[in-house]
């Protein structure tokens, strides 16, 4: 009589960056034992990006908002998910929160790295040797090998799913056509304008491409409008996306473009993902931490003594580290890579 395949609850980061990076771990979990069923639990809004992810089984969306404790709402899932029988589950943040619903869910082995007082909770506590794992992703993908695996470990890139009738449905929707090279550009960054190249180059940047004829996408969330409206009135025909798709739509949108030019942000990992070819534009944050998953990235970086700081808001006033990169400069780095 054959076994019953290994069960597996992972609990996702609430970021849109960290969840794709987390694919990373999901596939070579897979690689480990392809009949593995894989649950992952996550906000809401991360389905349509799990939903992408073949590895996954199922999203179990947890009903908190972000940075809410939510006890009750943990321990509900974690009673419903006691019928599943999990074999493993592995906690990715470092909080006591996140710990609790494979906890209630009585999952067999529970892993996480050593964070807030979670003994008891977790039964497989792992020490976190940042100067071996010193990338985001790495930290993901050791919790899915044995305590004795030699790290870091390898890690394998994202690849999320491309829906092409609903590409093609939005393409007609939105108006857009893909008779000229499309560049888009991701403005936002949801941690802080410490991460922002400054709207001002993205306008100049955007009126350099459209003479050479290409087009461009400004694409964001509704909070990356006044950004988009700024570059959107540099040049006739940008098209602003900000707000307007829904993030499935961004993905298959994205897939659509010859090349991007984006901040470290959410959208730039989603990019890496669907395989783009981009220009990566690094300020407070660092490369070496959580660089672009794909050999199909030209990354700016200045690396000034005082980088990378890892604030929201440049704590001297000047955010040099992205001032001191030039329009010319990422026109340079972006038009190899329309062909």
């Amino acid at each position: 009589m054959p076994s019953e395949p290994e069960k597996l609850l992972i609990v996702g980061p609430a970021w849109v960056g960290d969840m794709v990076m987390a694919q990373s771990l999901f596939i070579t979990l897979k690689q480990q034992n392809p009949e593995s069923l894989i649950d992952v639990v996550a906000p809401g809004w991360s389905e349509p990006i799990l939903r992408r992810m073949p590895e996954v089984r199922r999203p179990l969306s947890l009903a908190t908002g972000h940075g809410q404790f939510g006890l009750m709402a943990r321990y509900r899932l974690g009673r419903e998910l006691r019928a599943e029988h999990y074999d493993r589950a592995i906690v990715t943040p470092r909080s006591f929160k996140s710990a609790l619903v494979p906890y209630f869910a009585r999952a067999r082995q529970r892993t996480g790295y050593k964070g807030e007082m979670r003994y008891g909770l977790l039964n497989d506590i792992r020490p976190l040797d940042k100067s071996v794992l010193t990338q985001t992703v790495q930290r993901y993908v050791a919790l899915g090998l044995p305590s004795t695996a030699a790290l870091p470990p390898v890690t394998p890139f994202p690849a999320l799913h491309i829906d092409t009738e609903n590409q093609q449905q939005q393409l007609q929707v939105l108006g857009l056509a893909l008779d000229r090279p499309v560049v888009a550009f991701f403005p936002g960054a949801e941690y802080g304008p410490a991460k922002c190249w400054p709207i001002e180059r993205y306008a100049q940047l955007a009126k350099q491409l459209v003479a050479e004829g290409c087009q461009v996408w400004v694409m964001g969330s509704q909070k990356d409008q006044a950004a988009a409206d700024q570059i959107a009135a540099i040049e006739p025909g940008i098209v602003d996306l900000c707000g307007s798709t829904r993030l499935e739509d961004a993905i298959d949108l994205i897939a659509c473009a010859s090349a991007v030019v984006t901040n470290d942000s959410g959208l730039m990992h989603v990019a890496a993902a669907v395989g783009r070819p981009m220009v990566a534009i690094y300020g407070s944050s660092t490369p070496d931490y959580t660089p672009p998953l794909t050999d199909k990235a030209t990354v700016l970086y200045k690396d000034l003594d005082c980088s990378p700081c890892f604030k929201r808001e440049c704590p001297y006033g000047h955010t040099q580290c992205l001032n001191d990169i030039n329009v010319d400069e990422v026109f340079s780095a972006v038009k190899p890579l329309l062909g």
